[in-house]
């Protein structure tokens, strides 16, 4: 089968449009068009219906677009294999991990990362869900669980708790509770219990919750928690790491705090020889015994 044909198939498909194809192909809508119509009548079936807003993928397309998408990802992997063969540390690297973790502890630290390869390019996708990393939907995953993927090379790094925090200016103002019951006075602010968490962080919120909290402020990720304990809305049920980038923050009830949740840092296998895996593995490795350095700073 025709690659090329292949390959414009996929644009088409991706971009829903013979216009929209054809520019990013740098190619006239005629070519893109008559390409589209050798392969259909190679394979003798429609891959789309057409309709004035665009095109639609038939249940045929949606057979050869898996097909080409996992051949794309494929050949980028070789791609990256063969640009990850010179000396520089350069291109894209796709890093994922949680909103929170990216948001509050990852990003702030990036910029030691780009001073010693400036020529990086991370492109950082903070989700709950998590990326197939096998089929290249991204080159490096930080998780807050251990990955159960195949062929994946994986890295304890640290340990998190979740814990209660509030700011001072709060707990003048209303008080400081000297037991779990008494959360029950306080306004509560968490995760959603169904949104996306690690379970040793909803566990710790569904232990608090039985406490006949009256008032509550559901978030669906740490950054909106962490903004409400900073402007003065109530205890929240946060991660322990960010009391190195926000000391004022004041922990509530020490003996309240969830199970350990470890950090994992993770990769294809296939990335084993990556400069740009390896750079970014060993910047997360020296910013997580510094870390460690820091914390047992604090608590001394």
């Amino acid at each position: 089968m025709d690659w090329d044909k292949l390959r414009i198939f996929h644009a088409v498909a991706d971009a829903g449009s013979l216009t929209h194809a054809g520019d990013k192909l740098n190619l006239s809508q005629s070519a893109v068009s008559r390409q589209i119509r050798g392969l259909e009548e190679q394979l003798n079936t429609n891959l789309f219906h057409r309709h004035a807003r665009g095109l639609i993928l038939t249940e045929q397309g949606e057979l050869l677009f898996d097909a080409t998408s996992a051949m794309t990802k494929r050949v980028d992997a070789a791609s990256a294999r063969i640009r990850d063969s010179e000396e520089e540390v350069f291109g894209e690297l796709r890093v994922t991990t949680t909103t929170g973790f990216g948001t509050l502890w990852l990003a702030p630290r990036l910029s030691k990362l780009y001073d010693k390869y400036p020529d990086l390019k991370v492109d950082l996708m903070l989700e709950e869900r998590v990326l197939d990393l096998p089929m290249r939907e991204a080159d490096v995953a930080i998780r807050l669980k251990e990955p159960s993927q195949a062929d994946l090379i994986r890295k304890r790094l640290m340990t998190v708790q979740m814990r209660l925090y509030a700011s001072q200016s709060y707990l003048e103002a209303h008080g400081t509770p000297q037991t779990e019951a008494d959360i029950s006075d306080h306004r509560l602010i968490c995760q959603n219990t169904n949104s996306d968490q690690v379970g040793a962080g909803l566990q710790l919120i569904q232990q608090l919750m039985m406490n006949d909290v009256r008032s509550l402020l559901t978030v669906n990720n740490y950054f909106g928690v962490l903004q409400g304990v900073l402007h003065d809305l109530g205890i929240g049920v946060l991660p322990d790491y960010l009391i190195q980038e926000f000391p004022q923050l004041v922990r509530v009830l020490p003996d309240v705090e969830s199970a350990e949740v470890p950090v994992f840092l993770a990769y294809p296998e296939e990335l084993r020889q990556s400069k740009r895996v390896a750079a970014f593995k060993d910047f997360v490795q020296d910013e997580i015994i510094s870390y460690r350095k820091e914390m047992r700073g604090l608590a001394s």
